[in-house]
């Protein structure tokens, strides 16, 4: 556990070394949680080592790019590379099926909405992929879902000061709105997709 400690902290002082660039790295690598790194900017935002909304920016850039590096894993080595490889990006096979599920049901959609899920945030960029699904629709839909959670972390982070570490904790009534929201917006996805369907049948 030392020797994990040890390494969790030389992560955090390499973010603050580099600053903005640290929190895209460690974003798109995410050794640590996401909103463990935002939450992190968001203290160094509050000892005045960064600016708030330029730390929220390279925070969405970070989210997108990782996303992005998923999503090609999805597209180039399917599913068969996840099942072999997955393990080492914390990427289980009953992950794979859940998402899978989701987006064969839900549609792209769901890209949207899984980004506010934990560890579905991350693993539904690989069916995305598996299905090459429109890399313009998938980023836009990644940066809509990231945005407001980038802005949220590094908001806790920068209140919460030295206490940023308590982000678990103080995050969760936050989140919860958030994601009822994303639901609705699914749900509301869902019915135009139907009414599309229903309608074109019905000019046929």
């Amino acid at each position: 556990m030392h020797i994990l400690s040890s390494i969790i902290d030389q992560l955090f002082e390499l973010i603050r070394g580099l600053g903005y660039f640290g929190i895209v790295l460690g974003l798109a690598v995410e050794v640590i949680p996401s909103e463990i790194v935002l939450a992190y900017g968001g203290f160094l935002v509050f000892k005045g080592d960064l600016n708030f909304y330029v730390a929220v920016f390279f925070g969405t850039v970070g989210a997108l790019l990782q996303q992005l590096i998923l999503y090609y894993i999805g597209r180039w080595g399917g599913r068969p590379f996840l099942d072999k490889f997955g393990k080492y990006i914390k990427i289980k096979p009953h992950h794979m099926d859940i998402a899978e599920n989701w987006f064969n049901k839900y549609g792209s959609g769901i890209v949207f909405t899984a980004r506010f899920v934990p560890v579905m945030r991350q693993v539904i960029s690989i069916p995305a992929g598996i299905a090459k699904m429109s890399i313009l629709r998938f980023s836009t839909l990644t940066l809509l879902a990231s945005i407001p959670w980038s802005f949220l972390f590094v908001y806790l982070g920068y209140v919460l000061g030295n206490q940023w570490e308590d982000i678990h904790e103080k995050a969760a009534p936050y989140v919860t709105p958030i994601l009822l929201v994303a639901v609705a917006l699914l749900i509301v996805y869902l019915l135009y997709k139907w009414y599309s369907t229903k309608k074109k049948k019905g000019d046929a």
